[in-house]
């Protein structure tokens, strides 16, 4: 829309002779005259009419901007012609000349007429001038409020139109960018499902190296995340605590088989001076890895001691990153009972024992109150014939299924083993037909049957 050239194309009528028409009617010939005399300078378009009857005609051969009518005339007044003009050209100024004496009629013509103006006999020629210049000015001043109305109508509209079409475009993108955002979600889930699954076959790898108890690493990871959890730490810090416990002995992967199935107090100084590098090499192996950078630092000072007497740094106290004394208590919790730091393997009672003789020497003594809570220890008199229970675990509802009933979609409950102990599979993986089909596989080349159980 050009409002620029609209606007040239309206002239204003106010400026030197005004473009405009105005029909001047009245029964006296000489006064006709001496009102065309008049506005002949100022108006471009001049007409007149002896009678009403002919006023009517021409107004239906020519658009006529005023009207000035006589209000004395024979066989139809001024009153009734601009009455009949008002109902049939209503945009019509109506102008009304009159004399003092027809001030009744005056009175009917403004009513039944709607006149714009009444001016009296005889006149002021500049007066009469004015008055049919401001007539034709608010004319002019109306038109182009219309116009600039419907201008602002239409680009309403317009701009109407197109916002509904970018609110559109905007839905439609905003859906795409949530599917987009979908997918990426999905694919990051996926990516970091495999990180969590590769991270425990090797913790599996690992444990196997080291010739422990099959699940033990997995204990002590459970039983870490639930303290973990208890003290208020966030979701991503019991994640890297998760990831140390499970890759706590990586650094072992490099000593000698006979440093590993030996019980630490049984190891010669020269032996323990070795051994006692694991945490280094541990948190040296996963030096590349930036997203295990905490979990390689609660590796490395998981043999730290709260009075500070500890290895690799001799750390004290809360200088000791607290997943690091997680990992310690827990740690030595259940490597006292699978024998792997002493030559005798303790019972539950005897390890909670020796844990509460070293509480403030080697252990956080907050967090011994919390594992001994969950052990169900509320007096620590005596504690070696005391009774410690399990620690309950989260468990969830699961089904056992052989390996022909397994379907696309399921998800494992549990770590899918070998009778040997060797982990093929970690519980939360979502089991696709490639899967399936390696588990099959796997079932029938080492000829033995595999309970498969699935989250229920």
């Amino acid at each position: 829309m050009n409002t620029q050239s609209n606007k040239s194309e309206q002239k204003d009528p106010t400026q030197n002779k005004l473009d405009a028409t105005i029909l001047f009617v009245d029964d006296e010939k000489n006064i006709l005259s001496s009102l065309k005399r008049l506005f002949r300078p100022i108006i471009g378009n001049i007409m007149v009419a002896e009678s009403g009857a002919e006023g009517l005609t021409m107004l239906e051969m020519a658009k006529v901007d005023i009207v000035v009518s006589d209000m004395r005339m024979p066989e139809m007044d001024g009153a009734e012609f601009l009455e009949r003009v008002a109902n049939k050209y209503p945009d019509t100024i109506r102008i009304l000349l009159t004399g003092y004496a027809d001030i009744t009629s005056t009175i009917n013509a403004i009513n039944k007429g709607s006149i714009y103006r009444y001016i009296s006999k005889p006149w002021e020629d500049n007066d009469i001038r004015l008055t049919i210049q401001h007539a034709l000015k608010g004319k002019y001043l109306e038109k182009e409020r219309e116009r600039l109305q419907a201008l602002t109508e239409a680009q309403n509209r317009e701009l109407k139109e197109l916002n509904e079409d970018l609110e559109e475009r905007v839905t439609a993108r905003t859906e795409e960018v949530r599917q987009t955002m979908g997918q990426l979600q999905l694919a990051h889930n996926s990516l970091k499902n495999n990180y969590v699954t590769t991270i425990k076959v090797f913790s599996n790898i690992i444990e196997l190296r080291e010739g422990g108890e099959s699940g033990l690493t997995q204990n002590i990871t459970d039983i870490s995340q639930k303290i973990a959890k208890t003290i208020g730490m966030s979701d991503d810090e019991v994640q890297q605590l998760t990831f140390a416990c499970l890759l706590r002995n990586i650094g072992k992967i490099g000593l000698p088989d006979e440093l590993i199935s030996k019980p630490f107090n049984s190891l010669s100084s020269e032996e323990q001076t070795t051994f006692i590098m694991h945490p280094d090499i541990g948190q040296g192996i996963l030096m590349s890895l930036e997203y295990l950078e905490t979990a390689s630092t609660i590796i490395r000072h998981q043999h730290e001691q709260y009075d500070g007497q500890g290895y690799p740094d001799n750390l004290k106290g809360q200088d000791i990153p607290l997943g690091s004394r997680i990992l310690a208590l827990v740690g030595d919790y259940y490597s006292l009972q699978a024998g792997l730091l002493s030559s005798q393997r303790l019972s539950a009672s005897e390890s909670a024992a020796n844990i509460n003789r070293n509480r403030g020497t080697r252990y956080d003594p907050t967090l011994v109150d919390v594992l001994f809570k969950m052990l169900g220890i509320s007096d620590t008199s005596d504690i070696e014939n005391k009774e410690v229970k399990e620690v309950k675990k989260d468990k969830v509802k699961e089904l056992k299924l052989n390996t022909l009933k397994i379907s696309e979609g399921m998800i494992l409950a549990r770590d899918l083993k070998m009778c040997n102990g060797v982990v093929l599979l970690t519980k939360g993986q979502k089991l696709n037909e490639n899967i399936i089909r390696r588990i099959r596989k796997m079932e029938n080349s080492v000829n033995e049957k595999m309970d498969v159980y699935i989250v229920g």
